[in-house]
Protein backbone atom coordinates (compact mmCIF):
# COMPACT_ATOMS: atom_id res chain seq x y z
CA UNK A 1 0.00 0.00 0.00
CA UNK A 2 1.20 3.59 -0.64
CA UNK A 3 1.50 6.76 1.20
CA UNK A 4 -1.75 8.30 -0.58
CA UNK A 5 -3.49 5.03 0.23
CA UNK A 6 -2.89 5.06 3.78
CA UNK A 7 -3.35 8.56 4.22
CA UNK A 8 -6.59 7.93 2.63
CA UNK A 9 -7.17 5.10 4.94
CA UNK A 10 -6.67 7.90 7.61
CA UNK A 11 -9.48 10.65 6.19
CA UNK A 12 -11.99 7.62 6.63
CA UNK A 13 -11.50 7.66 10.47
CA UNK A 14 -11.15 11.11 10.81
CA UNK A 15 -14.37 11.93 9.17
CA UNK A 16 -16.10 8.98 10.72
CA UNK A 17 -15.06 10.69 14.27
CA UNK A 18 -16.18 13.75 13.25
CA UNK A 19 -19.03 12.90 11.17
CA UNK A 20 -20.80 10.04 12.79
CA UNK A 21 -19.18 10.19 16.75
CA UNK A 22 -19.21 14.22 16.64
CA UNK A 23 -22.47 14.77 14.53
CA UNK A 24 -23.73 11.13 14.67
CA UNK A 25 -24.50 11.85 10.81
CA UNK A 26 -25.83 8.12 10.20
CA UNK A 27 -25.60 8.62 6.27
CA UNK A 28 -22.42 9.02 6.40
CA UNK A 29 -22.29 6.20 8.78
CA UNK A 30 -23.89 4.13 6.20
CA UNK A 31 -21.02 5.39 3.57
CA UNK A 32 -18.17 4.68 5.79
CA UNK A 33 -18.99 0.91 7.42
CA UNK A 34 -19.57 -1.79 5.41
CA UNK A 35 -22.52 -4.05 6.00
CA UNK A 36 -19.91 -6.85 6.80
CA UNK A 37 -18.41 -5.46 9.44
CA UNK A 38 -16.97 -7.05 12.80
CA UNK A 39 -17.18 -5.05 15.91
CA UNK A 40 -15.04 -6.76 18.17
CA UNK A 41 -16.03 -4.20 20.67
CA UNK A 42 -19.31 -5.22 20.91
CA UNK A 43 -20.64 -6.90 24.40
CA UNK A 44 -22.27 -10.15 24.54
CA UNK A 45 -26.03 -9.52 23.75
CA UNK A 46 -25.98 -6.36 21.77
CA UNK A 47 -26.25 -5.78 18.07
CA UNK A 48 -22.60 -6.47 16.03
CA UNK A 49 -22.76 -5.82 12.58
CA UNK A 50 -23.19 -2.09 11.57
CA UNK A 51 -25.86 -2.18 14.04
CA UNK A 52 -23.49 -2.29 17.08
CA UNK A 53 -21.95 1.52 15.75
CA UNK A 54 -25.67 2.92 15.77
CA UNK A 55 -25.98 1.66 18.69
CA UNK A 56 -23.37 2.75 20.41
CA UNK A 57 -23.75 6.47 19.04
CA UNK A 58 -26.83 6.59 19.88
CA UNK A 59 -26.10 5.90 23.56
CA UNK A 60 -23.24 8.26 23.43
CA UNK A 61 -25.38 10.84 21.97
CA UNK A 62 -28.47 10.24 24.44
CA UNK A 63 -25.53 11.05 27.43
CA UNK A 64 -23.04 13.94 26.08
CA UNK A 65 -23.67 16.53 24.39
CA UNK A 66 -21.31 18.84 23.16
CA UNK A 67 -18.99 15.80 21.41
CA UNK A 68 -15.66 16.32 20.25
CA UNK A 69 -13.09 14.14 19.20
CA UNK A 70 -9.47 14.88 19.36
CA UNK A 71 -7.06 12.48 17.65
CA UNK A 72 -3.67 11.99 19.90
CA UNK A 73 -1.95 9.69 17.33
CA UNK A 74 -2.61 7.73 14.64
CA UNK A 75 -0.68 5.06 12.77
CA UNK A 76 -1.28 3.46 9.29
CA UNK A 77 -0.32 0.32 8.10
CA UNK A 78 -1.09 -2.43 5.05
CA UNK A 79 -5.15 -1.89 5.94
CA UNK A 80 -5.09 -1.07 9.49
CA UNK A 81 -5.08 2.34 10.85
CA UNK A 82 -4.71 2.74 15.11
CA UNK A 83 -6.12 5.97 16.59
CA UNK A 84 -5.58 7.16 20.61
CA UNK A 85 -8.09 9.88 20.65
CA UNK A 86 -10.02 11.25 23.26
CA UNK A 87 -14.15 11.78 23.01
CA UNK A 88 -15.31 14.33 25.54
CA UNK A 89 -18.09 15.96 25.71
CA UNK A 90 -20.81 17.50 28.42
CA UNK A 91 -22.73 14.66 30.64
CA UNK A 92 -26.15 15.54 30.08
CA UNK A 93 -28.25 12.39 30.15
CA UNK A 94 -27.98 8.73 30.86
CA UNK A 95 -24.53 7.29 29.46
CA UNK A 96 -24.65 3.95 29.40
CA UNK A 97 -27.07 3.45 31.90
CA UNK A 98 -24.99 6.78 34.76
CA UNK A 99 -26.91 9.41 34.76
CA UNK A 100 -25.50 12.98 33.85
CA UNK A 101 -24.70 16.16 36.14
CA UNK A 102 -23.80 18.44 33.34
CA UNK A 103 -19.86 17.78 33.90
CA UNK A 104 -17.52 17.77 30.91
CA UNK A 105 -16.33 14.35 31.02
CA UNK A 106 -13.12 12.67 28.88
CA UNK A 107 -12.33 9.18 28.23
CA UNK A 108 -9.75 8.02 25.95
CA UNK A 109 -10.04 5.14 23.34
CA UNK A 110 -7.52 3.63 21.53
CA UNK A 111 -9.29 1.79 18.53
CA UNK A 112 -7.78 -0.38 15.65
CA UNK A 113 -9.83 0.04 12.23
CA UNK A 114 -9.18 -2.42 9.14
CA UNK A 115 -10.32 -1.17 6.26
CA UNK A 116 -11.60 -2.63 2.90
CA UNK A 117 -12.50 0.14 -0.29
CA UNK A 118 -12.53 2.93 2.03
CA UNK A 119 -15.28 1.13 4.39
CA UNK A 120 -14.72 -0.24 8.06
CA UNK A 121 -14.65 -4.33 7.83
CA UNK A 122 -13.52 -4.85 11.38
CA UNK A 123 -13.30 -2.56 15.00
CA UNK A 124 -11.31 -2.76 17.93
CA UNK A 125 -11.32 -0.55 20.64
CA UNK A 126 -10.28 -0.19 24.16
CA UNK A 127 -11.34 2.50 26.34
CA UNK A 128 -11.03 4.11 29.88
CA UNK A 129 -14.87 4.94 29.61
CA UNK A 130 -16.45 3.04 32.46
CA UNK A 131 -13.73 3.81 34.48
CA UNK A 132 -14.28 7.62 33.79
CA UNK A 133 -18.13 7.15 34.67
CA UNK A 134 -17.28 4.96 37.63
CA UNK A 135 -18.56 1.75 36.08
CA UNK A 136 -17.53 -1.32 36.81
CA UNK A 137 -15.22 -2.54 33.59
CA UNK A 138 -17.71 -5.43 32.79
CA UNK A 139 -20.31 -2.92 31.99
Amino acid sequence: MNNTELEKNKAVINQFDEACIEQNNSAVLDELVSDEVINHASRPGTPNGKESFLHFLSALHSGLSEIKVKALHQVAEHDLVVTQKIISGKHTGNLFGVQGNGAYISFEAIEIIRLENGKYMEHWVQSNMAQVLGMSSDH
